[in-house]
């Protein structure tokens, strides 16, 4: 009988050539997924705008009960295209880098960045307020690949989240109080969201069998 023997599947030729094929697959539906969205958000603010912003109102008011169901509609809200137009290629960039690891896994983490975010909102904002926007989302997605790879102990994630840090963290200012009219509290429970998402969803290695 052999003693510490270990067993790992070895992957054959058939899996190397798709291997290719897969990547493809992962990028084109990442890259169709954030465009899809960012569109929708351009669709919704022109609809917006068309009724007289009474979408508007979808925007969260501290406190309020009822405001407790605008918590994931917010995220998709905005206060007119300048708005739309500012939060865009953040959200398309880190959406596209989140979602290449799987669409499922970014709809569920996308999920809880909101929700997170959107509590926090409700929470500790102001009094006769209304926050709405993508940003949220968008600080959560910059946290979540910060801390990723970490997470999951993937050094190729690590890197991604690096780079992601030194692309973008300037944005970090945007979760400190200090500009009249933006929601630093959405920004810095965004990033908390990001961070719970990164433990709640992340990737557990298959065991490996070992013989005894």
């Amino acid at each position: 009988m052999a003693y510490g023997q270990q067993t790992a599947h070895r992957a054959g030729p058939r899996s190397v050539a798709l291997a290719p094929l897969r990547a493809g697959g992962r990028v084109a539906a990442a890259a169709a997924l954030m465009a899809g969205w960012v569109g929708l958000l351009w669709v919704l603010e022109a609809v917006d705008t068309i009724s007289g912003h009474r979408m508007d109102g979808l925007g969260i008011e501290p406190r309020k009960t009822g405001e407790l169901i605008d918590i994931v509609p917010s995220a998709f809200t905005h206060f007119g295209f300048a708005h739309v137009a500012a939060n865009s290629l953040p959200l398309l960039v880190l959406g596209f880098i989140a979602a290449l690891r799987g669409i499922a896994r970014f709809l569920a983490v996308a999920f809880a960045i909101i929700v997170v975010g959107g509590l926090g909102v409700w929470l500790v904002a102001p009094a006769h307020t209304n926050t709405a926007g993508a940003s949220g989302l968008i600080f959560g997605l910059f946290s979540y690949l910060l801390v990723r790879g970490f997470v999951d102990h993937r050094a190729l994630d690590v890197v991604v989240g690096l780079c992601v840090g030194l692309l973008y963290g300037s944005i970090l200012w945007g979760a400190l109080p200090t500009a009249q009219g933006v929601s630093w509290q959405g920004h810095l429970f965004g990033l908390v969201g990001g961070v719970v998402a990164a433990f709640v969803f992340r990737e557990r290695g298959a065991a490996v069998p070992a013989g005894n």
